[in-house]
This record gives structure tokens, C-alpha cells and sequence, in this order.
């Protein structure tokens, strides 16, 4: 089935004013990276500029396939998602060039305003350790939801229901 067909389920997409009050409203993503045999996917939280830019922090430390990854790739995709039940739930998928930031570009990174929390484990490992910073340049993104009413118990379907 399609999007499409999907709506009739009560699937909507998102405006690009939704999809901008959703990246800037959150924190956390998946961020996925074209590697040899499959894709490489990693949970990143991110900073959202308002407009077409996604920032995330590395820890690149001595190695970091992450940063290899990121160094190599033309496009990235970066999935956030927000599930609150089985009726209500929503997701952005952004996809784009990803790029490292030159030193003096950093504070782009930095100064982004809204949510970039980052595991306090990361934050530790961040003072010890060398950071990166990259930015994801929007060229596109979706934005699905379903928000729908919940059925009664008796609207639901069950095999121990007698039809």
C-alpha cells in the first residue's frame, strides 16, 4: 500500500509548517549513512535551525566509523519519530547532504536555538575527546501522521470475539 491508500486509514501528511514545528520540537533521530554491505544507522540528537539545517555533534575520538561514514557520503537520511500509541504517532524523514563543519563554521552548530540534548554519557566522553560537528543541508523532507480516536473495546477486533 501507498501513503496514499493509507489515508483512507486516517494517515495524513504533514505541511512544511508541521514538519518544522515537529524537528523543532525534538531532540533525538536516526541518522542513516550509506556503508558497504548495509545501511549504518545511529540514534544522534540534533539541533534544527528552523529552516533547511539539521546539526549533529560527534565524538570522534582516535577512530570513528561514524565520521568516516559521514566524510565519504553524497546523501544522508535522518529519521525523527515521536510514538505515543498505536492511534497517535508521527514522523519526519529529512534527507540531504551531510557535510563536516570547518572550525570556523562551528558556531552555526552551536548557537542553534530549541532542544540538542545529548546523552550524559556523550557529554563526558565530549570534554575528553575531539568534537566534530556536521550539518545536514535539507533537500527534502516527509512528514507523516496517524492521530486517530482509539476504537471502543467493542469496536475492536478479537479471535476470542464470536462475530
Amino acid at each position: 500500500m501507498t501513503v496514499d491508500d493509507l489515508t483512507e486509514y486516517g494517515m495524513e501528511r504533514m505541511d512544511d509548517d508541521e514538519i518544522v514545528s515537529f524537528l523543532s520540537t525534538r531532540s533525538f533521530g536516526v541518522l542513516g549513512l550509506s556503508a558497504e554491505e548495509t545501511p549504518y544507522l545511529i540514534p544522534m540528537s540534533y539541533g534544527f535551525d528552523g529552516e533547511s539545517r539539521l546539526y549533529f555533534g560527534y565524538v570522534v575520538g582516535s577512530q570513528s566509523r561514524k565520521a568516516e561514514l559521514s566524510d565519504r557520503a553524497d546523501a544522508a537520511s535522518f529519521l525523527v519519530y515521536s510514538v505515543e500509541t498505536m492511534f497517535h504517532w508521527q514522523s519526519v524523514l529529512a534527507t540531504g547532504t551531510l557535510r563536516a563543519l570547518p572550525p570556523d563554521e562551528t558556531s552555526n552548530a552551536t548557537a542553534v536555538e530549541g532542544p540538542m540534548w545529548r546523552p550524559e554519557l556523550l557529554e563526558t566522553a565530549s570534554e575528553a575527546d575531539e568534537n566534530q560537528y556536521y550539518e545536514l543541508q535539507i533537500e527534502e523532507w516527509t512528514g507523516l501522521r496517524h492521530a486517530i480516536e482509539p476504537p471502543s473495546f467493542m469496536q475492536r477486533s478479537s479471535p476470542d470475539r464470536p462475530e
